[in-house]
C-alpha cells in the first residue's frame, strides 16, 4: 500500500503496516519488541499522535498505534459510518487478528470510549490501563453538550468541519498548551489526512456522537465496575480545552480503583503532544506495577 499522503520522516519514522479490514484498510505502527502497548487516539489526531512515546520506548516494548478507518493513513469499508461504536469493532477485530494478548491499552479522548467498549468485555487480556483526558459514558457537562451542538449539529457544525477543516487546523492546535510545539510540520500532519470535504465527515461525527451515541455510552460505563482491579495510570492534561475538568479525573478514580493519578499543570487536551515524556512515564509505571515480580507479590 502507498501512503495517502506523506509526512516528516524524522517525526515519523515508522515502517508502515496495513490490515485489510472488509474491503477498506487499517494502518498501523508496530515498532520494538517485548510488553504489548497498543495506542488508542481521538479526534482528528492518528498514530502520529503518538511518535514520541513510541519513539522513547521501542526499545522497551512493542507499540502498536493504528489509524481508525477513515482517519489518517487508514481507507474506510464502504458504508462506514464513522461512529465510536463502528471504530471500536474495528479495533476489536484489529486485536483478534493481530492475536494481542496481555496488553496495556492506553487511551486519550474518543479513543476511551473506543477502548473501553474493548477492555470491558475482555478484561482479562489486559495487563493495566493508562488513562488521559477521556471519557466512558453519556456527557453530563454543559461544556461537552454545546461543543456537541456547535461542532457536531447541522448545518453549522457540519459546514464547519467538511468546508473547513475546522478541528485539523484549529482544535487541534488549540488544545496543545506549548504553543512553541505547533509547527507547521505538526499542523501538516493533522490537516493532510482530510483534503476533501468528503474526507472530513469523519470529523464531524465525532462531536456529534457526544449526543448521539448516549446508549452506547451507557452499556460501557454500566460495565466499568469490572475494571476496578485492573492497576492503572490516570494522567490528566489540567489546561484541557475540551471539556475535560478535574471532576472527570476524579469518575475514573472511582472507577478504576487501582490507579495512581497525575496531574499536569503545563498539559491541554492532547497529552502526548504536551508532555509525551510522562505518557512514556506512565506506560513504564503500569509495566513495573504488573511486571511477574509484581504480581508474585501481590
Amino acid at each position: 500500500m502507498q501512503r495517502p499522503f506523506e509526512v516528516d520522516a524524522s517525526e515519523y519514522p515508522f515502517k508502515d503496516h496495513w490490515m485489510p479490514y472488509r474491503d477498506g484498510m487499517i494502518h498501523y505502527v508496530d515498532e520494538g519488541q517485548g510488553p504489548v502497548i497498543l495506542l488508542l487516539h481521538g479526534n482528528p489526531t492518528w498514530s502520529y499522535l503518538y511518535r514520541n512515546v513510541i519513539k522513547d520506548l521501542s526499545g522497551e516494548c512493542r507499540l502498536i498505534a493504528l489509524d481508525y478507518p477513515g482517519l489518517g493513513m487508514s481507507r474506510a469499508p464502504s458504508d462506514y459510518g464513522y461512529s465510536p461504536k463502528e471504530h471500536s469493532e474495528a479495533v476489536t477485530e484489529f486485536i483478534r487478528q493481530l492475536d494481542l494478548k496481555d496488553f496495556v491499552l492506553v487511551v486519550q479522548d474518543w479513543g476511551g470510549p473506543i477502548g473501553f467498549n474493548y477492555a470491558v468485555r475482555h478484561h482479562e487480556n489486559l495487563r493495566g490501563i493508562v488513562v488521559m483526558n477521556t471519557w466512558a459514558w453519556p456527557a453530563t457537562l454543559p461544556a461537552m453538550k454545546l461543543f456537541s451542538f456547535a461542532m457536531g449539529g447541522w448545518p453549522f457544525g457540519y459546514w464547519l468541519q467538511t468546508r473547513r477543516n475546522f478541528f485539523a487546523k484549529k482544535i487541534v492546535p488549540h488544545g496543545i498548551y506549548h504553543t512553541e510545539k505547533i509547527t507547521d510540520t505538526l499542523r501538516k500532519a493533522y490537516t493532510d489526512p482530510f483534503p476533501t470535504p468528503k474526507s472530513r465527515k469523519p470529523t464531524w461525527v465525532f462531536p456529534r456522537q457526544i449526543r448521539k451515541a448516549r446508549l452506547w455510552l451507557a452499556e460501557i460505563e454500566a460495565k466499568l465496575p469490572v475494571l476496578s482491579n485492573l492497576p492503572a495510570q490516570i494522567l490528566w492534561g489540567m489546561r484541557d480545552s475540551a471539556g475535560f475538568p478535574p471532576e472527570e479525573m476524579a469518575k475514573w478514580q472511582g472507577y478504576l480503583k487501582l490507579n495512581e493519578s497525575e496531574s499536569l499543570d503545563d498539559a491541554s487536551h492532547y497529552v502526548q503532544e504536551d508532555r509525551p515524556d510522562r505518557v512514556t512515564a506512565s506506560i513504564r509505571r503500569v509495566l513495573e506495577r504488573t511486571s511477574p515480580q509484581s504480581r508474585k507479590l501481590g
